[in-house]
């Protein structure tokens, strides 16, 4: 799981909004756009199951966590929508 002191550091790389965690209600909207076949904002399919993810403080934008360590790579961002 991502530290609490590290994720008060984390931005947005694009619109520098702050970053939170992604709620449950969100990992199962997001998921189930996934098994729809969202893509990512490089225009790639999204194909993993989430299980912890960032989300702009805005909500429209989930970054991914994998193995503890958020993906702040905008092309590997999907809009939460």
């Amino acid at each position: 799981m991502l530290d609490d002191e590290l994720l008060k550091t984390l931005a947005d790389p694009k619109t520098r909004e702050p970053l939170r965690r992604a709620s449950a209600a969100e990992l199962d909207r997001a998921n189930a756009a996934i098994a729809k076949g969202v893509m990512n904002q490089g225009g790639k399919p999204f194909t993993e199951k989430l299980t912890e993810a960032l989300v702009v403080e805005s909500g429209k934008r989930l970054y991914p966590v994998r193995d503890g360590i958020p993906i702040l790579l905008f092309d590997e961002s999907i809009v939460l929508g």
